[in-house]
C-alpha cells in the first residue's frame, strides 16, 4: 500500500453519500478538503461537518461554474492534491426508445459532462503543481455491464466516464495519478430509498474504498460478486475473437503510438 495522503482534496457531490463519507474519512487523516455541490443548506451543514472543510456551491454540468470551482479551491487550499469527480444522478428509467432523447442529454450533461468538466478544469493545474496528485472519476458497476435494468442513458454515461477515464490516464505524466471508482450497491440518495436501503452502508463503503485510493489504485472496486457479470461479457467477447478473429499481425495501438510520436 502506498504511503501517500493529499494534504487537499476537493470532492463534488459531497455535500452526501459517498462523496461525504470519503471526505470524513481523508479529514480524519489529516487532508483538507473542500465540498463541492448544488448550493444550499445540505451542503453548508456537510461542510460544518468536518473540521476545517470549505464548501463551494457547484453545478458540475456548467463548464464556467466548475471553473469557478477550481479558482475557489487553489485560492482556499493552495494545491488540489485530490479530485474526486463523484456528483451524479440516478437515471431516467424506461426501455430506451421510450426515453426522451432530451432527458437522457441532460442526464448525460451531470454525469458524464460533469465529470469531463471537472478534468478539463484541474488537470492542467494539478500538472503544473508537479507534487504528487490524484484525479478519480466515479463510475459504477454500470461502467462494465447493466447492473439495473432499463436505465440506457445512465449506463452509457457511466461506460463513457470509464474510456474517459483511462484516456485520461495516458495524457497525465507520472506525478498525476487518474483511476476510476467502481461502487457497487451502497445506500446513497442517488435512488429511490426503498431500493438503495439494501445495499451497502455508506460508511462501510468508504472504509472499502479510502486505502485504495490511498494506494493510487487504477481501479477502486468494493462489490466482488460484479466479477460474474463482467466475466460474462468478457468470455462473449473473447468466444468471438475465438471463432471469428483474423491473425493479421497487426497491433494498431503500437502503430498509432509511434505515428502520434512523430
Amino acid at each position: 500500500m502506498s504511503d501517500w495522503l493529499p494534504a487537499t482534496a476537493v470532492i463534488t457531490g459531497g455535500a452526501s453519500g459517498i462523496g461525504l463519507a470519503i471526505a470524513q474519512r481523508l479529514a480524519a487523516r489529516g487532508t483538507r478538503v473542500m465540498l463541492a455541490d448544488l448550493g444550499g443548506e445540505k451542503l453548508d451543514a456537510a461542510a460544518t461537518s468536518i473540521d476545517g472543510a470549505l464548501a463551494q456551491a457547484c453545478d458540475v454540468s456548467d463548464l464556467e461554474d466548475v471553473k469557478r470551482l477550481a479558482d475557489a479551491a487553489f485560492d482556499g487550499l493552495g494545491t488540489v492534491e485530490l479530485l474526486l469527480n463523484n456528483a451524479g444522478v440516478g437515471g431516467v428509467r424506461g426501455k430506451m426508445w421510450d426515453v426522451d432523447p432530451a432527458d437522457a442529454r441532460a442526464h448525460f450533461d451531470i454525469n458524464f459532462w460533469g465529470v469531463w468538466h471537472g478534468c478539463h478544469a484541474f488537470a492542467p493545474r494539478m500538472v503544473e503543481q508537479d507534487v504528487p496528485s490524484a484525479i478519480y472519476n466515479t463510475g459504477s458497476e454500470n461502467s462494465f455491464f447493466c447492473a439495473v435494468p432499463q436505465t440506457a442513458a445512465y449506463i452509457a454515461a457511466k461506460h463513457a466516464v470509464l474510456g474517459m477515464t483511462e484516456s485520461l490516464r495516458e495524457d497525465l505524466p507520472e506525478h498525476v495519478h487518474a483511476g476510476l471508482i467502481i461502487p457497487g450497491w451502497v445506500f446513497t440518495p442517488l435512488g429511490d430509498a426503498r431500493m438503495m436501503q439494501h445495499g451497502m452502508d455508506v460508511g462501510q463503503y468508504a472504509d472499502i474504498v479510502v486505502p485504495q485510493l490511498l494506494a493510487r489504485r487504477r481501479f477502486v472496486v468494493s462489490h466482488r460478486s460484479n466479477l460474474k457479470r463482467i466475466d460474462e461479457r468478457m468470455d462473449d467477447l473473447r468466444a468471438s475473437y475465438a471463432a471469428h478473429g483474423v491473425e493479421d499481425g497487426a497491433d494498431v495501438r503500437d502503430k498509432l503510438a509511434e505515428l502520434f510520436k512523430r
